[in-house]
């Protein structure tokens, strides 16, 4: 099962000089990817309890448009191993213009990471029949 989120990130979302996005927000799409995975697995949203590794690749900027993916790739008892990529898919092209953007013909790999995921027995919930 995979999931993939589309989110363009806003000046909000800046965080250093340049309109550079920190690597903690793409974690936390990492997350919210995470959660809708053990929802649509589990029936319960679950806890993050580990990257086993997160590798940042290439700069975020504010008004690029990002999409995010993730997937269960193991399901044991209680545990869910996932990894996840992020990748820009549009960028400002404020060369042109405030308001110009571009479709990327080949997205860029921002981040990848491998994690784990626990959702305890009590709360799992046999949701796909």
């Amino acid at each position: 099962m995979k999931v993939t989120h589309k989110l363009r990130l806003s000046q909000a979302d800046a965080h250093y000089g340049g309109n550079l996005v920190d690597g903690a927000r793409v974690l936390a799409l990492f997350g919210d990817v995470a959660t809708e995975l053990l929802i649509r697995h589990d029936g319960d949203e679950g806890l993050f309890r580990a990257y086993d590794s997160v590798d940042f690749l290439a700069p975020l900027y504010a008004g690029d448009i990002v999409e995010v993916e993730g997937e269960i790739t193991r399901a044991g008892s209680t545990s869910r191993a996932m990894r996840f990529e992020a990748r820009k898919i549009i960028a400002p092209r404020t060369d042109l213009s405030e308001s110009a953007a571009e479709v990327l013909t080949t997205p860029i790999v921002v981040a990848k990471a491998t994690g784990t995921c626990i959702v305890p027995k009590d709360k799992q919930r046999d949701v796909n029949g």
